[in-house]
Formats: C-alpha cells, sequence, structure tokens
C-alpha cells in the first residue's frame, strides 16, 4: 500500500519561507516521478513543480525563483523549499507521486499554506 504523507505547512508573513515534506512508504520511491500541486478555494488544481525520477525539474511560472522541488531518494522524500513567499501562494498544497510508465498516481492529504502578515 502506497502512503504519502506530508509536513511542514502552517501560517508565515509574506517574504518567509516554509518547507513542504512528503514522505512515501509501502513502495520502492525511485521510481516515481513526485509533483507538487496547489488547490486555492475556488480555484483550480495547478502544478506547482515536479522532479522526475531522474531529477528533471519543472516549475509553474508563478514560482520560479522562489520555489525549489528536490528529493533524497535515500530518505523517501520530496521537498519543496518555498521562499519569498506571496499572499497568492496562499492554498492547500498536495504531494502527488507518478509510477513512471504505468499512469498510476497516489496522493497526499494535503497541506495548508497561509501566507499572511
Amino acid at each position: 500500500q502506497v502512503q504519502l504523507v506530508e509536513s511542514g505547512g502552517g501560517l508565515v508573513q509574506p517574504g518567509g519561507s516554509l518547507r513542504l515534506s512528503c514522505t512515501v512508504s509501502g513502495t520502492s520511491f525511485s521510481i516515481y516521478h513526485m509533483g507538487w500541486y496547489r488547490m486555492a478555494p475556488g480555484k483550480q488544481r495547478e502544478l506547482v513543480a515536479h522532479i522526475t525520477s531522474g531529477g528533471i525539474t519543472n516549475y509553474a511560472d508563478s514560482v520560479k525563483g522562489r520555489f525549489t522541488i528536490s528529493r533524497d531518494n535515500a530518505k523517501n522524500t520530496v521537498y519543496l523549499q518555498m521562499n519569498s513567499l506571496k499572499p497568492e501562494d496562499t492554498a492547500v498544497y498536495y504531494c502527488k507521486a507518478e509510477k513512471i510508465y504505468s499512469g498510476y498516481d497516489y496522493w497526499g492529504q494535503g497541506t495548508q499554506v497561509t501566507v499572511s502578515s
């Protein structure tokens, strides 16, 4: 059984930083692409950052230069370092694991990020 557990969300002031973590259990982490998505109230889910099993990264234009996705395969964990946070970054952030070649996706429970003064 594949499980994704997210942590690191919270309340932060504009310009501040947070680091989200997503730890995957029950499977071989190295065969998954990983992504961070977010959903703000009343808005469409959007891709924030993505990292392939080989470490290739991709970012939404809105977060380029501010967010960094990384993975530690030894810890079965993907991170999202969020710097220079803006109020418009406020959303529930979800971790997704994508098994390579299979089309199978697994989602974390979500973690709330609120950027407000």
